[in-house]
């Protein structure tokens, strides 16, 4: 199991300066997107650097969905700045390529695509050391500042992929429930969605004994191991606080509770699938948002066609729990019951459709939008999907 060191509370933000001060960082990377930099999370952890003394470099071109571009952009800055530590602040965007920046500039002679999963990539072990890096999120959703995983657009095959490697993990992941507070309601349950999937997927993942061959060595483990009994813990409790506090969090933005149970949510579950690993929501999600053609999400505050992440891998999921409920059926039917399902009377060769139904009643209930063909899509797309899907 690995997983970064986590901080949580209200306004600890405050703290990172006096952190990156007792690292003894001398000039800090400081990442962000262009709709953050106006807020509060990163003015926070500015007046903490600099009560702090501590000096530092703000990259704000950050792209919401990264693209292999966009990461070479950050990665050349990071490059010229020679920093000795990194702060991301934001969601999964910033915090995965604040991660590729961390990478590539403490490896310079290195290829991009040696780093990148294969088959598109090369997927070398990661065996330089990376410089302290504390990441502060600002959505709930990715649960990135406890992964190894940093996922970008590879515009040239139109397929999302990434890097994946338990070195790139953050050295600390510090959950401020104060952030979450100026997220917009599409923000919310689209990241939400995420959260939702990575416990189901975590949960219903391949289970570790059933993975071979076993590595020749163990720095070439992956990161993702199939479902195993410590991930289960993380994903199921995850489960519960996003059937719990979801559609409060969304519908309300001045209900905390519910928001600061999310942000943990999202790291509960990040620690669950981290390790265990995602499936085919995720795997089918990366061309759907790649292949994206005029859909703009609402709430997203971006110059460019975009399918969030979230709503791209939760679009899927009642056909894919359908799907594969056959191998674990009883994890489908208690997912289904933590959901809302009065399941008594249930057959146990049910339990794909009845979680799908019970998926399709939460997610209507949050308005999601109604399948693929809410977001362009129609059925001359699917082979393109498909491709898309299959190095995955």
């Amino acid at each position: 199991m690995a997983v970064s060191n986590i901080r949580y509370g209200e306004g600890v933000t405050k703290e990172v300066g006096m952190d990156l001060h007792n690292l003894g960082a001398r000039k800090v990377c400081v990442m962000t997107d262009q709709n953050l930099c106006q807020l509060p999370p990163v003015k926070a952890v500015l007046n903490s650097l600099t009560k702090n003394g501590i000096t530092f470099q703000m990259y704000d071109d950050v792209r919401v969905e990264p693209t292999d571009q966009s990461f070479m952009d950050a990665i050349t800055f990071a490059k010229k700045g020679e920093f000795d530590a990194y702060v991301a602040v934001g969601g999964g965007s910033v915090i995965d390529t604040c991660k590729a920046a961390n990478l590539y500039s403490s490896s310079p002679e290195s290829d991009f695509l040696d780093y990148v999963n294969a088959p598109i990539g090369k997927g070398k072990s990661v065996t330089v050391p990376l410089k302290p890096f504390i990441a502060v999120p600002t959505t709930a959703g990715t649960g990135s500042e406890t992964t190894g995983i940093a996922i970008f657009d590879y515009k040239e095959l139109k397929v999302k992929t990434g890097i994946a490697s338990r070195a790139i993990k953050p050295t600390l992941g510090m959950i401020d429930p104060l952030h979450t507070i100026h997220m917009p309601e599409r923000v919310v349950a689209n990241s939400g969605f995420d959260v939702l999937c990575h416990a189901l997927e975590a949960y219903t993942a391949l289970p570790y004994k059933m993975r071979s061959p076993c590595p020749s060595n163990p720095i070439n483990r992956p990161a993702y191991q199939g479902s195993n009994p410590i991930s289960d813990v993380w994903a199921v409790h995850a489960l519960r606080i996003v059937a719990e506090y979801l559609k409060r969090a969304v519908r309300m933005p001045d209900d905390h509770e519910a928001r600061a149970n999310m942000h943990l949510a999202s790291a509960f579950a990040g620690i669950g699938f981290g390790n265990a690993g995602v499936h085919l929501c995720h795997g089918m999600s990366y061309p759907i948002s790649g292949l994206v053609k005029s859909y703009r999400a609402k709430d997203y505050n971006v110059d460019h066609p975009l399918v969030p992440h979230g709503l791209s891998v939760v679009l899927t999921s009642p056909a894919v729990f359908t799907f594969t409920a056959e191998m674990c059926p009883e994890r489908h039917l208690e997912a289904a019951e933590i959901l809302g399902a009065d399941i008594r009377t249930a057959k146990i060769k049910d339990a794909g459709l009845i979680l799908a139904d019970t998926l399709r009643k939460f997610l209507f209930d949050l308005n999601v939008d109604d399948g693929l063909a809410a977001i362009g899509y129609s059925k001359a797309d699917i082979p393109a999907l498909v491709k898309g899907t299959l190095p995955q």
